[in-house]
């Protein structure tokens, strides 16, 4: 009764959003201040599709706190407000951005769309947070995912809500170490910190699990250049390989799975990122059964909560192009709106030792964040492509095709240990 108590509630939420989804703030809380969440990311560029991805998930979670009444904090109740930077996709001018962003006395940075631009705004913002104990700001990363970020480069400012590259392959080669057809392993990433990191990982943990595998090739290519990638799906029939290990997101991934339906290619594709942005269109009928993705949920997890969330989403956002969700991004700003709310005001040190220990629960998902180097731990669902219809309830993008869930992995599974020494304020 309880579980069904707190669907209703949340039903009923869908009911109020729906009427007020282009109102950043209800009247409500409309007289406060609102409290302002940065987005530094590439909206314009080879990658803007994913930067707007981005922005669209973000604005349904701070319409869905906005709607309930916004955040309580002190001075009574406040809206949020999304600020957007345009990156371009490049660190020079993200920092450029994250300037911007302080002038305006920002709060909130908010980035997740390339590893590189995170590693290096973790080092502006601790130079930044030292010199002007005043003006500080905290880091929400939705989906930088290089391990050193809750490593060796670990910071008090910094709050990752995705999962790390090597937990991602953890659950990936979990599933590949019970593929016995999978024998030969061509491995291609984007030539930047987090493919590199990709390709190390996957190296050691396939390994480890499965060292009977033969790697047949491990390449790099530049990061948002490449416009045919037929050359490169060649080289990988060539190799004899039947399955292929990516980070490649974005464009880079929609354009290397269309040249490989082009080109024939009879392989899997184990991927981080598969599931949207075009790919299960490109690949069409070709990656049935062959594309794999992995991620903290999926439209077809299943169960009416579940559902539900995800049917709110396509009401806000019907054209089948603005197809791409995100739990985490959901979930990060409710709990930094339950952070703001239990430390009763915006002081950055305050939320973040707010978002210490912090476990977020729903109907459908659990996850909690760790002190010790401020990474998320949740479970990872690994999925197929398959046609839509019996369990693919939902297909992706309007393409026909969706994904089913190959195994959950509880959060338990993807847990790894972490070398943070963090300096505290």
């Amino acid at each position: 009764m309880q579980g069904v108590a707190r669907l209703r509630g949340w039903l009923g939420g869908l009911l109020l959003l729906a009427g007020a989804v282009a109102v950043v703030a209800p009247t409500g809380v409309s007289a406060q201040e609102p409290i302002r969440l940065g987005m530094i990311d590439g909206l314009s560029g080879p990658f803007a599709n994913a930067g707007e991805a981005v922005a669209r998930n973000l604005r349904l979670a701070i319409e869905r706190v906005n709607a309930r009444g916004g955040v309580k904090t002190a001075e009574g109740a406040r809206p949020f407000e999304l600020v957007t930077f345009d990156s371009k996709g490049n660190v020079d001018e993200s920092l450029i951005q994250f300037r911007a962003l302080t002038d305006r006395r920002i709060p909130f940075v908010l980035q997740g769309n390339s590893s590189a631009v995170a590693g290096a705004l973790v080092s502006a913002i601790n130079r930044h947070n030292a010199r002007q104990p005043d003006a500080r700001v905290l880091f929400l990363n939705y989906s930088a995912v290089d391990p050193s970020l809750t490593n060796e480069n670990c910071s008090f400012w910094h709050f990752r809500f995705d999962a790390s590259a090597d937990m991602r392959m953890q659950a990936l080669t979990e599933v590949i170490r019970q593929d016995q057809s999978v024998r030969k392993v061509y491995l291609i990433d984007q030539d930047y910190s987090f493919g590199h990191q990709v390709a190390r990982s996957a190296r050691e943990m396939l390994a480890a699990r499965r060292p009977d595998i033969q790697i047949v090739g491990d390449e790099f290519h530049p990061i948002g250049k490449i416009k045919d990638f037929a050359p490169y799906i060649a080289k990988i029939k060539a190799s004899g390989a039947d399955a292929v290990i990516t980070g490649n997101w974005g464009n880079d991934l929609t354009l290397m799975v269309k040249a490989a339906r082009e080109g024939g290619l009879q392989a899997k594709f184990y991927t981080f990122y598969g599931n949207g942005l075009g790919a299960p269109a490109a690949m069409g009928d070709a990656g049935v059964g062959r594309v794999l993705a992995v991620a903290e949920w999926h439209p077809n997890v299943g169960g009416a909560a579940s559902d539900a969330f995800y049917q709110q989403f396509r009401a806000r956002y019907p054209e089948p192009k603005d197809d791409y969700v995100h739990l985490r991004m959901q979930m990060m700003v409710e709990m930094l709106a339950r952070a703001i709310e239990k430390a009763g005001t915006t002081d950055p040190v305050r939320v973040a030792r707010a978002l210490e220990n912090m476990r977020y629960v729903n109907d459908f998902h659990e996850a909690t964040i760790r002190a010790e180097d401020h990474q998320v731990l949740q479970p990872l669902y690994v999925s197929v492509m398959d046609k839509q219809g019996g369990s693919v309830r939902f297909d992706n993008e309007g393409s026909g095709y969706g994904f089913r869930t190959v195994r959950k992995l509880k959060a338990a599974q993807t847990t790894l240990p972490t070398t943070c020494r963090m300096e505290r304020p």
